[in-house]
């Protein structure tokens, strides 16, 4: 596979409007080929997603997905630009996606921000007391943590974990992609989940 220059991303990047990540995984695909990772953003939905970020979507739906027999309950506010969208096939289809993914994955936030800086420093103190208690000196502990803060934010938050039918592609992925498809701005606003007797 071909080396993948952080130039390379960067021009793709500032071309397209699309992700770092993405066009990152668009040179890959290509072979770092620049106007064949230009046409696979393009194809799926991305080039133009990123373009779409400022514009205003206070449309859309709440949706809701009920599993186990009412053992667990899932409600999700997903916006986009219109009316018309809201009502159409595949946004609905989306909705109806990610509550059915939230109520397998239980993710606890929606995007990495929305993480309390105190359950991150938790999370960081466990990695680096594991990392010291394998004989690891104390900088390499540090990074090995950085690496699975990494990895625990995948777990934790909605939009990084990958989609339960498709674990090549994250909810933020699909979210980009169908905001390709139909031209309009798609963004998950909130998300709560419900188990029964958690809270007990």
């Amino acid at each position: 596979m071909a080396e993948i220059s952080a130039k390379a991303v960067k021009d793709l990047r500032e071309s397209t409007g699309a992700g770092m990540m993405d066009c990152k995984q668009a040179l890959n695909e290509s072979g770092g080929d620049f106007d064949k990772a230009v046409t696979w953003l393009r194809e799926k939905g991305m080039a133009s997603a990123a373009k779409r970020a400022d514009r205003d979507a206070s449309e859309g739906a709440v949706a809701s997905y009920i599993h186990l027999g009412g053992k667990i309950g899932v409600l999700v506010e997903v916006n986009c630009e219109t009316d018309f969208v809201a009502r159409g096939e595949k946004f609905q289809e989306f909705c109806k996606d990610v509550c059915m993914h939230i109520s397998f994955a239980d993710p606890k936030y929606l995007r990495r921000e929305d993480v309390p800086e105190s359950a991150i420093a938790a999370e960081r103190d466990i990695y680096i007391k594991q990392a010291a208690e394998s004989g690891k000196p104390a900088n390499i502990a540090e990074k090995i943590a950085e690496g699975k803060i990494k990895s625990w934010y995948e777990g934790v938050c909605l939009l990084e974990q990958p989609f339960i039918k498709d674990k090549d592609r994250t909810i933020e992925q699909l979210a980009k992609e169908l905001s390709g498809l139909i031209g309009e701005k798609i963004q998950i606003r909130r998300f709560a989940r419900f188990q029964l007797g958690e809270a007990l």
